[in-house]
């Protein structure tokens, strides 16, 4: 049984994080803008806060006692660009402060590199109004493979058709997505929970998809 911080809390990745911390007998603290609009959450096991994962102070405010922490936030009224790199930056100073060892950032199977060492953005065929929001990630993940923080990192990237189904088959694989592989919310839960609990990635960026 451990403690674990899920930062974006209440979308359905953070959704599905927090209950499979749940299942493990985890204690959460869900982060979210407006707790207000996520009473569900708050329940047996989670600590249900309002936070900004873009402030050094309010992150290691919030992660403070906790042992692994989980990025699934997004605001989508901020700049991408901007959001991500600032989200990362504080999240290395900020649970490193607290004393947090493990820090597992969802991102993106389209930031991906192909056996050829090409992202998967930058395929022809790849949709160019996602173009942003996958740069935006890849900037995320700049600030934390430039790092020289001691906090353990890794990014898990869904499959390209990251299905909304509730469904959980309890299997995954590790590698080879493509924009046309699968995975749904809570089998990816496991895999980020997997990470967690028993971690065999670090500092690097992998993909996972239906087994």
């Amino acid at each position: 049984m451990g403690k674990i911080i899920v930062f974006g809390a209440g979308g359905r990745t953070g959704r599905a994080a927090v209950g499979e911390a749940l299942q493990r007998g985890h204690h959460v603290t869900a982060v979210v803008r407006t707790p207000a609009k996520y009473r569900d959450l708050d329940r047996a096991g989670v600590r249900l806060l309002a936070g900004d994962v873009t402030d050094t102070d309010a992150v290691a405010g919030l992660a403070a006692g906790v042992d692994a922490a989980i990025m699934a936030a997004y605001d989508p009224g901020a700049q991408p660009d901007v959001f991500f790199p600032a989200a990362a930056q504080a999240l290395l100073d900020g649970l490193a402060r607290a004393g947090v060892g493990r820090l597992v950032v969802v991102g993106l199977a389209a930031t991906l590199k192909t056996a050829d060492g090409t992202p998967l953005m930058d395929a022809p065929d790849f949709p160019q109004e996602y173009r942003p929001l996958c740069l935006a990630h890849a900037a995320g993940t700049a600030v934390l493979r430039t790092s020289d923080t001691t906090l353990d990192w890794l990014i898990v990237s869904p499959a390209g058709d990251f299905d909304q189904a509730e469904v959980r088959s309890g299997r995954y694989s590790v590698g080879g997505v493509n924009m046309a592989s699968r995975i749904s919310h809570n089998d990816f839960a496991i895999a980020l929970l997997d990470e967690i609990d028993t971690p065999r990635h670090y500092r690097t960026h992998i993909g996972v998809e239906e087994a």
